[in-house]
Protein backbone atom coordinates (compact mmCIF):
# COMPACT_ATOMS: atom_id res chain seq x y z
CA UNK A 1 0.00 0.00 0.00
CA UNK A 2 1.19 3.46 -1.14
CA UNK A 3 2.20 6.25 1.53
CA UNK A 4 -0.35 8.79 2.29
CA UNK A 5 1.12 12.56 1.51
CA UNK A 6 -0.74 15.28 2.65
CA UNK A 7 -0.13 19.07 2.05
CA UNK A 8 -0.72 21.42 4.75
CA UNK A 9 0.39 24.83 6.76
CA UNK A 10 3.32 24.69 9.63
CA UNK A 11 1.49 26.22 12.91
CA UNK A 12 3.76 25.44 15.23
CA UNK A 13 7.61 24.98 15.52
CA UNK A 14 8.16 24.95 19.23
CA UNK A 15 9.28 21.29 19.59
CA UNK A 16 12.77 20.49 18.42
CA UNK A 17 12.91 18.15 15.17
CA UNK A 18 9.12 18.51 15.32
CA UNK A 19 6.34 20.57 13.55
CA UNK A 20 2.38 20.55 13.81
CA UNK A 21 1.04 20.76 10.48
CA UNK A 22 -2.43 21.58 10.11
CA UNK A 23 -4.25 19.84 6.94
CA UNK A 24 -7.11 21.13 5.79
CA UNK A 25 -9.66 19.01 3.35
CA UNK A 26 -12.67 20.30 2.04
CA UNK A 27 -16.01 18.65 1.16
CA UNK A 28 -19.46 18.57 0.36
CA UNK A 29 -21.87 18.22 2.94
CA UNK A 30 -24.24 15.26 1.71
CA UNK A 31 -27.95 17.00 3.04
CA UNK A 32 -27.15 20.64 3.02
CA UNK A 33 -24.82 21.09 -0.28
CA UNK A 34 -22.38 22.94 0.83
CA UNK A 35 -18.49 23.16 1.08
CA UNK A 36 -17.85 22.45 4.83
CA UNK A 37 -13.76 23.03 5.72
CA UNK A 38 -12.21 20.46 8.51
CA UNK A 39 -9.02 20.72 9.66
CA UNK A 40 -7.02 18.07 11.28
CA UNK A 41 -3.28 18.41 13.24
CA UNK A 42 -0.39 16.34 12.47
CA UNK A 43 2.67 15.95 14.13
CA UNK A 44 5.89 15.66 11.54
CA UNK A 45 9.40 14.67 12.27
CA UNK A 46 11.37 17.92 10.95
CA UNK A 47 15.05 16.39 11.67
CA UNK A 48 17.05 19.93 10.41
CA UNK A 49 14.44 21.51 12.25
CA UNK A 50 14.17 23.86 8.72
CA UNK A 51 10.54 24.98 8.63
CA UNK A 52 8.92 27.54 10.03
CA UNK A 53 5.36 28.58 11.35
CA UNK A 54 3.90 29.67 8.15
CA UNK A 55 5.78 27.45 5.50
CA UNK A 56 3.84 24.83 3.23
CA UNK A 57 4.62 21.38 3.79
CA UNK A 58 4.40 18.22 2.29
CA UNK A 59 4.41 15.18 4.73
CA UNK A 60 4.43 11.51 4.17
CA UNK A 61 3.78 8.10 6.25
CA UNK A 62 6.30 6.75 7.87
CA UNK A 63 6.95 4.24 11.26
CA UNK A 64 6.67 5.63 14.12
CA UNK A 65 9.42 8.14 15.23
CA UNK A 66 7.88 9.11 18.96
CA UNK A 67 4.56 8.55 20.54
CA UNK A 68 2.37 11.25 18.85
CA UNK A 69 4.78 11.34 15.58
CA UNK A 70 4.34 9.39 12.49
CA UNK A 71 4.41 11.65 9.33
CA UNK A 72 7.80 13.06 8.35
CA UNK A 73 8.53 15.82 6.06
CA UNK A 74 9.41 15.44 2.24
CA UNK A 75 9.64 19.16 1.04
CA UNK A 76 7.92 22.32 1.31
Amino acid sequence: MPKRILQGTVTSDKNDQTITVSVERRFKHPLLHKTVRKSKKYRAHDPENQFKVGDTVRIQECPPVSKSKRWEVVTA
